[in-house]
């Protein structure tokens, strides 16, 4: 049964002063409120290893955001943004970065009133890369790139994009975000924006955690636009989650059987891949479905153990001489889920009347209000750049 919950009860008032429009110059001296077991405290990021026991799992996600803002000006001069949120064809990350002469992306255009039916084109080295609308649909819009020479597109992005800050930053990327905007471990372009838990990290950090004997590994999920998306609905049941897609190792999996359900989770972002993944292990056993739907997990209650369910995604790997499975979540998170494979999390602070903040009010219930209450009055920053929390209910 999909939850009947008012996005009313779940909103706080943040001021704008109140978040992070740029990065501390140092990655690990941002504040780190701790919860756990009701309790709330603060330190630095820095020392956050301290907060973990010998055997305890940190789970990263490794996507690396690409340079998904491309601006064109027409020849009256008016300015047109392709945000290029999704490849189409072809239709994974990887394929379509690496594309020569042409490719087709599901974008958002900024002053798309502007943009009639004129093809717009840009500039870099001998190249002119070109961008054609196809069309429009209640996603977004449909743009065909095309380009001549050896050089893919992605190569094509790095040098005429930009980073995709936040809106709510509202400033245009500096030369600061191209770094700071990526964690120190990312390695698998596909992200239109960072997985904000791990900008934290440094080097230092996790060389420190894996000598205090944590095991930390790394999944990939490839983070979508829809994560700045707010709940317009009055009623959760009403708002459409995004799509994302992700890949998982079988080296990984096979770790991860022996620590699901006593995982920590860097990351709202690792916990929908990490949760997605029960649900997809009972899909692939019923129908080999590998997309998890948005209310799914809330659709028939489930007594299949976890293990079960990650040894049918094994299984099927196995059976199909797989290293590597790709698949995709719609799933979402509210108040009354029950968490199969993580017990605790690292995390920012996310805007009110969100899909994340509905996330952290399933895992540590109402007091997520005593939790940001706390950071309001103790100054913690606030969003992407802000600060970072360890919850641990």
């Amino acid at each position: 049964m999909i939850p009947d919950i008012s996005i009313n009860k779940f909103t706080y008032e943040l001021p704008d002063e109140r978040i992070a429009k740029f990065p501390l110059a140092e990655r690990d001296q941002s504040k780190l409120l701790l919860y756990w077991k009701g309790q709330i405290s603060e330190d630095i990021f820095l020392h956050i290893s301290d907060y973990f026991n010998p055997g305890d799992m940190l789970v990263f996600n490794n996507t690396k955001v690409i340079h998904a803002r491309l601006v064109f000006y027409k020849n009256t001069g008016a300015r047109i943004e392709v945000f290029c949120m999704e490849p189409v064809s072809p239709s994974t990350f990887e394929q379509a970065l690496a594309s020569k002469n042409t490719c087709t992306w599901l974008c958002m255009i900024g002053n798309f009133k502007k943009w009639k039916n004129d093809i717009l084109s840009i500039g870099y080295k001998n190249t002119t890369l070109t961008a054609e609308k196809l069309e429009v649909n209640d996603t977004g819009v449909i743009v065909r790139f095309a380009w001549e020479g050896t050089v893919s597109f992605g190569e094509l992005m790095e040098h005429c994009g930009a980073i995709p800050i936040p809106p709510y930053l509202k400033r245009e990327p500096e030369d600061i975000d191209n770094t700071r905007y990526q964690t120190v471990y990312s390695k698998y372009k596909g992200s239109v924006a960072a997985p904000t838990a791990g900008l934290h990290f440094t080097n230092s950090v996790l060389a420190k955690l894996k000598h205090n004997g944590v095991d930390i590994e790394e999944l990939t999920l490839h983070v979508g636009a829809g994560t700045f998306k707010s709940v317009k609905a009055d009623f959760i049941a009403g708002h459409e989650m995004h799509i994302e897609h992700f890949r998982l190792k079988l080296e990984v999996l096979e770790k991860l059987i022996s620590k699901a359900g006593d995982i920590i989770s860097v990351g709202t972002t690792s916990i929908r891949m990490l949760e997605s993944l029960y649900w997809l292990g009972l899909n692939i056993k019923k129908t080999g479905v590998r997309h998890v739907g948005q209310w799914q997990p809330y659709e028939n209650e489930e007594d299949t153990s976890v293990t079960e369910a990650l040894y049918n995604i094994m299984g099927y790997m196995k059976k199909e001489k797989l290293t590597e499975l790709d698949a995709s979540t719609q799933i979402m998170i509210v108040p009354s889920y029950r968490f199969r494979m993580i017990k605790g999390l690292v995390t920012n602070f996310h805007q009110p009347q969100s899909t994340l903040l509905l996330l952290i009010a399933a895992l540590i219930g109402n007091n997520w209000r005593k939790i940001y209450d706390y950071a309001l009055q103790h100054n913690f920053r606030f969003l992407s750049y802000g600060d970072s929390s360890l919850l641990l209910p």
